[in-house]
């Protein structure tokens, strides 16, 4: 089993391109231990854990891989990462420059099954649309309605006078 903290951290290259993780992988006992968060959970369709293994599957193959747990969380699980040639991955390790690549199969392109048509495809029926009407404006007819705006008022200087006589 690995011992925490680890002695020699590992770049790993994913097809390419660097593996951005926070726990890096590195180096015990002349075997390479990454962390299943994120190696796993990006290289696989499927990864669940099974009693103290965790289990990874890929299009049709399945594996199973024992894990060396530094806590409960599974970001701190640390699985052997050779096992990995078991869904068909090409590790190259690099002692000297501390690097492992992992190049991944290709995956069949995704396609689209051919349309089924049993019955001659209807044809396009004649849709009406009919021409807006405009409104008309109202017309008032009747009497004059007075003004339901107040009206200002001016400000005066006080009360007002009363004229005597």
């Amino acid at each position: 089993m690995p011992v925490f903290p680890p002695a020699a951290h590992v770049s790993v290259i994913v097809d390419g391109r660097p593996l951005p993780a926070y726990l890096p992988a590195y180096v015990r006992g002349g075997r390479v231990f990454a962390p299943v968060d994120p190696l796993l959970l990006r290289l696989a369709d499927r990864v669940w854990r099974d009693g103290d293994a965790v289990v990874v599957e890929r299009l049709e193959r399945r594996i199973r891989i024992p894990i060396a747990t530094f806590g409960s969380d599974l970001a701190l699980e640390y699985v052997p990462v050779a096992a990995l040639r078991g869904l068909g991955d090409r590790l190259t390790y690099d002692p000297a420059q501390r690097k492992l690549e992992i190049e991944t199969p290709a995956t069949p392109p995704v396609a689209s099954a051919t349309p089924y048509m049993p019955y001659a495809a209807p044809s396009p029926r004649a849709v009406f649309t009919a021409q807006p009407v405009p409104t008309p404006r109202p017309v008032w007819t009747g009497p004059a309605l007075p003004r339901r705006t107040p009206l200002p008022v001016p400000a005066s200087s006080g009360p007002p006078r009363r004229r005597l006589g």
